[in-house]
């Protein structure tokens, strides 16, 4: 699915979940995937020795932090990888994504909060709350086909990302990611920008 529909981004999701996927199966689908689509790694609270010995190994090219990772621990990510790293943000104040963007990271992805649950819980947040931001990021939470273009033109994000709102029975929906990477690439030509930097978590 993902090499005809051409994401720019998938997620092989490492941490515990619905989603979760191992180091094997990671690296099988890695070796099936379109070199143009970037594997994206998400974890939460993971040793960053075994998230840099996945990056080493090119089965991720990029790395999610959905956990309580603080500066320190990106900082020792740093010293071991160089790929590109993304701090999620579930999004309760706006002084919250001002103190993020000061990590030492390079994007954000803003998510909605939902005690106990750190991604794809499908819902949205009040982006009233997304402040003026000197580094890219991604936006997600509850993003549907209906509302990605809009979304797209009116906060200007570097990507979008979705999951759940892509799914029939737990599984990706082939109709339903190719309807949503259609109406998100729309939304960023209509916002004068190439309608690439599209995602979803595990496709």
């Amino acid at each position: 699915m993902a090499n005809r529909l051409k994401p720019d981004f998938i997620g092989f999701v490492f941490a515990k979940s619905s989603r979760q996927v191992d180091r094997n199966t990671a690296e099988r689908l890695k070796a099936l995937l379109d070199p143009e689509i970037r594997a994206v790694g998400v974890f939460v609270d993971e040793e960053p020795e075994r998230v840099a010995g996945l990056c080493r190994g090119g089965v991720i090219d990029m790395v999610q932090l959905h956990g309580e990772e603080d500066r320190e621990y990106m900082e020792r990510l740093r010293n071991m990888t160089c790929v590109p790293v993304i701090r999620a943000v579930r999004v309760k104040s706006r002084e919250q994504v001002l103190s993020a963007e000061r990590l030492p990271c390079d994007y954000l992805l803003l998510d909605a909060y939902t005690e106990g649950i750190y991604g794809g819980s499908g819902k949205a947040f009040d982006r009233e709350l997304i402040p003026s931001l000197r580094k890219p990021y991604f936006l997600a939470g509850g993003l549907r086909t209906e509302s990605v273009a809009e979304a797209v033109c009116r906060y200007r994000p570097y990507g979008v990302d979705a999951s759940s709102s892509l799914e029939s029975g737990g599984y990706k929906d082939i109709k339903k990611v190719e309807a949503f990477l259609k109406a998100a690439r729309g939304g960023y030509a209509a916002d004068g920008r190439a309608g690439r930097r599209t995602g979803g978590k595990e496709l």
